[in-house]
């Protein structure tokens, strides 16, 4: 898993919004997050394309793709990140993610 300074950041925003339905408190957040940033590769960014995609909050997570050599964002949001395969990335469901990793394991 590849994680950047400005994702590890919106993770700790989401999970800790007031309006969150999650049973964990904001220390078992933090410990979780702390886990993650000492096991993960955590990613330096070094450049900007801003902006590049519809929703130019989401830039920095095709930033965090480039960066990572990563050949796909999973998302439930596709249309936020059309364009994304100028930069050899593409966006897919969850659902179309799982097929392929399924026809993988098939393939081993």
């Amino acid at each position: 898993m590849n994680l950047s300074v400005a994702l590890v950041l919106e993770y700790e925003d989401v999970l800790k919004r007031t309006e969150s339905t999650l049973l964990i408190n904001d220390n078992e957040i933090d410990t979780l997050l702390n886990f993650y940033c000492g096991t993960v590769n955590l990613r330096e960014i070094f450049y900007l394309w801003r902006p590049t995609l519809r929703d130019p909050e989401d830039d920095f997570l095709l930033e965090l793709a480039v960066e990572s050599g990563a050949e796909y964002i999973v998302t439930f949001n596709l249309k936020d990140f059309a364009g994304c395969d100028r930069f050899g990335v593409k966006a897919l469901r969850p659902n179309q993610f799982l097929e392929i990793i399924g026809e993988m394991s098939w393939e081993m």
